[in-house]
């Protein structure tokens, strides 16, 4: 996952949620991390949660912090994004307290699919996962890959 000082989060991993509403951040990803790193888990607006691990984290945070107190589209868009905004770290089975609303959001209810997509990762539920899947398999994943540039 680690390359030249660089965290890499790929693959898919299939995970419950526990009694407690806590999920578990695969081994492989969290390796790298510290009990006490924040990470950012917020609402996607395509029906996911996406979890900006620290060092996107770190970037989000010099960009809000540019922005003047008196930029009011700037202020009320970092107003109601870090409203909905769950900062956590991990404990030491790498567990998280997912939020209801995110869970809602995402239309979680005890199993989930955690991708990543190289920088960060995204939490999904099976079916909204299956759904992306289907649109993006044999050439129409070819076709997008092509229209994005790799």
């Amino acid at each position: 996952m680690a390359s030249l000082g660089k965290t890499f989060y790929t693959g898919l991993f299939r995970h419950s949620l526990d009694d407690k509403h806590r999920l578990t951040i695969p081994s492989a990803w969290r390796y790298a991390h510290e009990e006490s790193d924040t990470f950012l888990a917020t609402p996607h607006p395509d029906g996911y949660i996406a979890v900006l691990p620290p060092a996107e984290v770190e970037k989000l945070y010099e960009k809000v912090a540019q922005k003047a107190l008196t930029d009011r589209d700037a202020q009320d868009a970092f107003a109601r994004f870090f409203a909905q905004t769950l900062s956590f770290s991990f404990d030491k089975q790498g567990r998280f307290g997912v939020g209801a609303e995110l869970l809602e959001h995402a239309d979680i209810r005890k199993d989930s699919v955690l991708v990543g997509s190289l920088t960060k990762f995204a939490i999904w539920s099976p079916a909204r996962w299956q759904k992306l899947e289907t649109r993006t398999t044999g050439e129409q994943l070819g076709d997008l890959m092509r229209r994005i540039g790799i």
